[in-house]
């Protein structure tokens, strides 16, 4: 028979591996469908029973239910145990337009409560007028007295609005987010001397104390001396009402325990599931399939607690516009940790059902490697070869395949925050990273002088 060329030579051993694949995937998935009559076995390996399907499914089950406590207790340690990034979360509430307009009501409303500008107006205007006016200037300045109340109040208002959407408040906002972190903490453990305090009833206040001595100041220093009347208030106004916030605080305790270890005992128990079945390609599509359904239960879940958490405050007591900035800025974190994961979910099925032994995947992997092999074929023909660099890739091509997934995994696990663009640059750079190595490998063969179609060929590991 005639002899083989190289490239007939190349594109055999590419064809043998391929199938050598396949038969690796499905010997190691214990598929029960006959073999090729090319194979030679020399021995079976031992099928499992069922029992280790039904224990690959109980362990993914728990694992995924327990995927969105992992994300609420991550969130609640990363975001309540690390200053910088309370204060970076927090620290934009002081710039919402809403926020600022609540605030600078609420004090203003505060002031007036505890200093009677009507009786300073009229005892300043009735003391001008015991001086000997005269009926007409008296009549006058009678009813000067009203109007002049009702400036004096809008130039509080105006004193505080300003001082509030100032540069100076928004700094001094994030000083005292920096400064009470452990009152904030204090106060989801139920520290009865925390700056913002829970009640029982669910209702949560914040002190309005600093902010009127600072307003007391800006007035004092506007030349306006009954400021000067006002006293040192301990006033906390309610901000939110919600009867489940003392349940809350137990759920915040358990979190922040279980944070550190929670995220990766649901990740163990998904990995283990994968170990133990039967048939590990479609018991890694199904963990993956499960941990998406459990983070898109997480979203929703935070999506439908904005509309509970803004219908049950207080009618009146806190605006609509408030609340939901409130609730938003706390939720933020936990979507995105969310969204990110489901992400991850996806791409691991996708993944795994590409990698897996199933007909689309396996005619995809030879239509790739096919593809791959053309290109250095002509390269080659061309005079372009990776020589000795290409053949050490070739024999290290397990390792430098675990190699990326490992650095690919690591980033997905440690970096932080994690957010759907991170997940899908690292896959397109691993998935890159992996076809360069393809194309850069050069299998070394192995050609007997005397080599024709029935001469077995013979890779250099």
């Amino acid at each position: 028979m005639p002899k083989m060329t190289n490239a007939e030579l190349a594109r055999r051993v590419a064809a043998l591996e391929a199938e050598n694949t396949t038969l690796r995937s499905r010997l190691d998935d214990n598929a029960t469908e006959p073999l090729p009559e090319t194979a030679l076995i020399t021995g079976a390996k031992h099928k499992r029973g069922w029992g280790w399907t039904l224990l690959a499914v109980v362990l993914i089950v728990i694992g995924a239910i327990l995927a969105p406590v992992a994300v609420v207790a991550s969130w609640a340690k990363v975001q309540l145990t690390d200053t910088d990034t309370f204060v970076a979360t927090y620290a934009p509430l002081a710039n919402d337009p809403g926020v600022q307009a609540y605030v600078t009501d609420e004090t203003v409303k505060v002031i007036q409560e505890h200093v009677d500008i009507p009786k300073l107006t009229s005892q300043v205007i009735d003391g001008i007028t015991g001086l000997g006016t005269g009926p007409v200037a008296t009549k006058a300045l009678d009813a000067l007295k009203a109007p002049l109340a009702q400036g004096i109040v809008s130039l509080i208002q105006t004193t505080v609005g300003r001082f509030v959407s100032s540069d100076a408040f928004a700094q001094v906002w994030q000083d005292a987010l920096r400064a009470s972190h452990t009152q904030l903490v204090a106060t989801m453990q139920g520290n009865p001397k925390a700056a913002i305090t829970v009640g029982a009833d669910g209702s949560v206040g914040v002190q309005l104390g600093p902010i009127i001595d600072r307003v007391k100041q800006l007035l004092e220093d506007q030349g306006l001396s009954f400021a000067s009347q006002i006293p040192t208030i301990d006033r906390t106004i309610t901000v939110a009402q919600n009867s489940s916030i003392p349940t809350l605080q137990m759920f915040y305790n358990l979190a922040i325990v279980a944070g550190a270890w929670l995220p990766w005992v649901s990740i163990g128990l998904l990995a283990l599931g994968v170990i133990v079945a039967r048939r590990r390609a479609l018991a890694l599509i199904g963990a993956a399939c499960a941990l998406g359904v459990a983070m898109i239960v997480v979203v929703a879940g935070i999506s439908i607690g904005q509309i509970v958490f803004v219908a049950s405050a207080s009618p009146g007591l806190v605006p609509a516009g408030v609340a939901t900035t409130l609730y938003t800025t706390v939720s933020t974190a936990m979507k995105d940790t969310g969204v990110a994961v489901l992400v991850l979910a996806i791409v691991v099925a996708l993944v795994a059902w590409y990698s897996g032994p199933f007909g689309v995947p396996r005619r995809l992997r030879g239509f790739f490697g096919s593809g791959v092999t053309w290109v250095r074929e002509s390269a080659e023909r061309h005079g372009i070869t990776t020589g000795r660099t290409g053949e050490w890739i070739y024999a290290q091509r397990v390792l430098l395949r675990s190699a990326v997934a490992v650095i690919a995994a690591a980033i997905v696990l440690f970096v932080r925050p994690l957010t759907p663009s991170l997940i899908i640059w690292t896959l397109v750079i691993a998935a890159v990273v992996i076809a360069i190595l393809e194309l850069v490998q050069r299998p070394v063969i192995t050609i007997p002088e005397d080599a024709d179609d029935d001469t077995p060929v013979m890779t250099v590991p």
